[in-house]
């Protein structure tokens, strides 16, 4: 195998700090990493998952979170502007100039494996972790493209600002960039999904736990699921799904062995994200507070999901796979669901400036760089593709391809899985359900809101109900994980601002996220803006 060094990538280093990439590339070759072996190849694409993660941004620009207004201190700058969908600008854990830059540095191990892949000749020996770095470099793109950008549009993304697809690791000082379209990264990334995914081998890992931190072909299957769902290739995200599911009665989560840990909070979310669970096909641990901010802390409690969204919109709400007898009086507040009714017990935490309905979705760790000083960094664990994803992913695409027996028995799976009280739905129950609910308003609020995406072909009636039931679904799946941003932009979703008081609406803010709304996509970091890339237009 010739000699290869790692290089950083200057997008990650140059566009955020020139003084600092300038150091990289001044260094002498014998102090980089010389990957001239399988197995150094092998331990740089630990390197290819992103250290930080713009899931925070995403959750608190969604709908499932309220304000609980100024006299709640517990609160930072950073989360004010997400919230209130403002330019970013604040530094932090979670704040986006490390998004940016980690996943191009996961994306710079990606290359750089890959270039030591081909200069060997690319050997069938090494297809594994080509496979790997290949899906790895297509994930890091595709969620920056995500964040960064308009939703995929087969009418607009030709045209729409997308990030810079990196296929090379960066050699020269001092590069320019040019924004590729967001049509143009999906059609990377689609390339190299469709390369990558063949070549992955679980047999290559050391053990199925240390899989769980790679793409492991369960895990690639439920990205290609999801890549292919928010382009609306519905049959391709059905195929995906049933790729990662296999049987999905036997990957689902066994919420009885999880609910044991529900006392301590922690260890509950811990469990939940476990590497040993079945269920979590990928986990990430990135530097982030998110478990501090959806956890039993007074930590982010102004803006947070709280009870009256989870009476109104999320947990608490009437769901479709209620029975008939019982939806009116859970719609008019008559009859309550309660923790109880769920296998997976949602947490309440209530006080003086402290409102938080939880699931346990994003676990707390703290990493001590000095224990004896007591100092070290905040991390997050979370379960980034899970077979309940999946599963609603299917029922969803299966929905616009109206195959609507397929989609109900996917959801009633998720449903009985989840709660104690889930009765079998039909097509006459959705469709009964979503017509007693009004759609939402931001003072009279219900889990069914207007649909304003062109380029999904929806009909009234059943289609639109049924895509209304599972997207109720996936809001409570995928909790606290930033991901409802993305349904919010897939569907074109209106996204109002409200200040609670006392647990009921107190005021309305007239800063409305309409559709169209150039501020679904997130400003890219001032540092690369500075660097000359072209800014997103507002």
């Amino acid at each position: 195998m010739k000699m290869k060094y790692l290089t950083i990538l200057a997008l990650s280093g140059i566009l955020v700090s020139v003084s600092s990439c300038n150091k990289y590339l001044d260094e002498n070759p014998d102090n980089r990493t010389e990957l001239n072996s399988s197995d150094k190849i092998a331990k740089i694409l630990v390197s290819a998952y992103p250290e930080n993660i713009g899931a925070l941004t995403a959750e608190l620009s969604s709908d499932n979170v309220d304000d609980y207004g100024s006299t709640n201190p517990y609160s930072e700058r950073l989360n004010d502007q997400m919230f209130n969908w403002q330019d970013l600008t604040e530094k932090d854990v979670d704040d986006i100039n490390g998004f940016w830059s980690s996943s191009y540095k996961a994306i710079a191990s990606s290359n750089a494996a890959l270039d030591a892949i081909a200069e060997a000749g690319n050997p069938s020996s090494l297809n594994p972790q080509k496979g790997e770095a290949l899906v790895a470099r297509a994930y890091n793109h595709f969620m920056l493209v995500n964040l960064f950008a308009q939703h995929y549009s087969k009418t607009t993304s030709k045209n729409d600002l997308g990030v810079t697809y990196m296929t090379k690791a960066e050699t020269t000082l001092d590069p320019k960039y040019q924004r590729n379209t967001v049509a143009e990264d999906y059609e990377f990334i689609i390339k190299d999904l469709e390369e990558g995914i063949p070549l992955i081998d679980d047999s290559k890992f050391a053990s199925s736990s240390a899989a769980k931190y790679h793409f492991n072909k369960t895990a690639a299957y439920a990205f290609a699921a999801r890549v292919y769902l928010f382009m609306g290739e519905w049959q391709k995200a059905a195929d995906y799904a049933s790729k990662a599911l296999g049987n999905p009665t036997e990957s689902l989560r066994d919420y009885a062995k999880i609910i044991g840990f529900v006392s301590v909070f922690n260890n509950y979310t811990r469990e939940y994200n476990s590497s040993s669970i079945k269920a979590n096909y990928m986990v990430l641990a990135p530097y982030s507070g998110m478990g501090l901010i959806f956890g039993a802390y007074y930590t982010g409690s102004r803006y947070n999901h709280n009870a009256y969204i989870a009476r109104k919109e999320t947990i608490y709400a009437a769901p479709p796979y209620l029975n008939a007898a019982s939806l009116p009086g859970v719609i008019a507040g008559t009859i309550n669901i309660g923790p109880t009714n769920y296998r997976l017990r949602p947490a309440t935490y209530s006080g003086t400036n402290l409102d938080k309905t939880l699931l346990p979705h994003v676990s707390y760790i703290f990493e001590y760089s000095d224990p004896v000083a007591g100092i070290g960094f905040y991390r997050g664990l979370i379960a980034e593709f899970t077979s309940e994803e999946a599963l609603l992913t299917r029922a969803e695409a299966n929905i616009h391809l109206k195959k609507y027996s397929e989609s109900i028995a996917d959801m009633d799976l998720w449903a009985t899985n989840n709660v104690n009280f889930a009765q079998g739905m039909t097509e006459a129950s959705i469709n009964n359900w979503a017509n007693l609910l009004d759609y939402y308003t931001p003072t009279k609020p219900s889990p069914k809101k207007k649909f304003n995406n062109k380029d999904y072909v929806i009909e009234s009636g059943t289609q639109e109900n049924m895509l209304h039931a599972v997207l109720l679904m996936r809001r409570i799946q995928t909790l606290h994980t930033g991901m409802r941003w993305y349904d919010i932009k897939r569907y074109g979703i209106e996204v109002y601002r409200r200040t609670l008081s006392g647990g009921t609406v107190g005021s309305v803010s007239s800063d409305v996220l309409k559709i169209g709304d150039m501020r679904r996509a997130i400003q890219l970091p001032q540092d690369v803006i500075s660097a000359g890339l072209t800014p997103n237009p507002r």
